[in-house]
């Protein structure tokens, strides 16, 4: 990356960092809570693919565009809270062991603007790194230089090989990050890193819960492309624990749509049914439905399920008694050509609404949709 390109970010995270409020809003238990008065607003960051070509000038310099976006979301927005929503990095084009340097990367705008935040993990966020075809061409590629253990930025001169694993990724986010609220269990899952609760409380009562957000891996990489019988289980389990009469609403997260997306999503244009801008291609759905789907359907309280994966989808489709709902393509790193922006999701307490519309990278917005009421 050009130097001149790197004191300027270096100088934007300095400024945007002294400037920012501290915005933490969580009850003792550190759930979430919402202001008194005001809406609880996220902004739903996907498909970063963060190191990507990490050994050319280009991938840096789109990393850097990406956290242009970021910036112009969060400036525009003023979220309360930021979700990750998986493929963060390309973990397969980053050949240093400590791939966490470019996790941290993604992470900053949302760090200096003093916003709470969690993550989820996608396909390419731990996969293993894939020899480029034209290092071993009459040519090849020079010697790459990758980052240095202690360093943010590239200038070291050995590289390893072995990537960093979903745990090793989480394990750094949460004992870094004094914002992050993503967590790295249950063990006994499979895939077993992102599977939590957060519950969203009201301003005058921390015991009052507003909504319950489900973040659940979806598989990929070291993992195949599935929710399991264990995650399935784990969330009946969980969601009777916490919320037994179904009278607090309930909001999903993952990465890898569902083969529910699949059955609703219009064919050659936004229907009537759907809103969202961009209908590109077709549903790249998980492997296999182990269950997931079906417990949703039955629970009256799940009002959307929030994905990414498909750069070229954004749309929101009805389902059963509730939504299915893709992100937008935020960063410029992964394929395709489309504008870049973010899905924002907003949640008012009496009577409870959840809204949503998409902020793009000009500032402009479009496709609002009431999700519930």
């Amino acid at each position: 990356m050009p130097r001149h390109l790197i004191f300027a970010y270096l100088s934007l995270i300095i400024a945007v960092g002294a400037a920012a409020a501290m915005r933490l809003r969580t009850t003792p238990e550190g759930n979430l809570r919402m202001r008194e008065g005001a809406a609880f607003k996220m902004v739903l960051f996907a498909d970063l693919h963060f190191g990507e070509d990490s050994w050319t000038e280009w991938g840096p310099m789109q990393d850097l565009k990406s956290v242009g976006v970021m910036s112009a979301v969060l400036d525009d927005e003023q979220p309360d809270f930021v979700v990750y929503l998986g493929d963060v990095i390309t973990a397969n084009n980053i050949m240093v062991e400590n791939a966490s340097l470019y996790w941290d990367q993604a992470l900053s705008p949302t760090r200096v603007r003093g916003i709470p935040w969690s993550t989820i993990f996608g396909n390419h966020d731990d996969a293993p790194f894939e020899w480029p075809l034209d290092w071993f061409s009459e040519v090849g590629v020079p010697q790459p230089h990758c980052p240095s253990a202690n360093a943010s930025f590239a200038g070291g001169s050995e590289c390893i090989f072995r990537g960093t694993t979903r745990l090793e990724l989480m394990r750094s986010e949460i004992e870094r990050d004094s914002l992050s609220f993503s967590s790295d269990g249950p063990r006994n899952l499979w895939p077993s890193v992102s599977n939590y609760v957060l519950k969203l409380s009201s301003a005058s009562n921390a015991q009052d819960p507003v909504a319950l957000m489900y973040f659940v891996d979806s598989g990929g990489g070291s993992y195949p492309e599935i929710i399991s019988n264990a995650q399935v289980k784990w969330f009946q389990e969980k969601s009777q624990e916490i919320n037994p009469h179904l009278r607090v609403p309930e909001i999903i997260f993952w990465h890898i749509p569902s083969k529910a997306y699949k059955k609703v999503a219009p064919k050659t244009r936004i229907d009537a049914q759907c809103v969202g801008s961009i209908l590109w291609e077709s549903v790249a759905a998980q492997e296999a439905e182990m269950g997931m789907m079906k417990v949703l359907e039955k629970r009256p309280s799940v009002k959307a399920v929030f994905v990414g994966h498909n750069h070229g989808l954004d749309w929101c489709c009805p389902h059963k008694k509730m939504w299915l709902c893709f992100a937008r393509h935020t960063g410029y790193g992964g394929y395709g050509n489309w504008a870049r922006g973010a899905r924002v999701v907003e949640i008012n307490q009496e009577p409870f609404c959840l809204k949503s519309w998409i902020r793009m990278e000009d500032g402009s917005t479009h496709s609002e949709v009431i999700l519930s009421s």
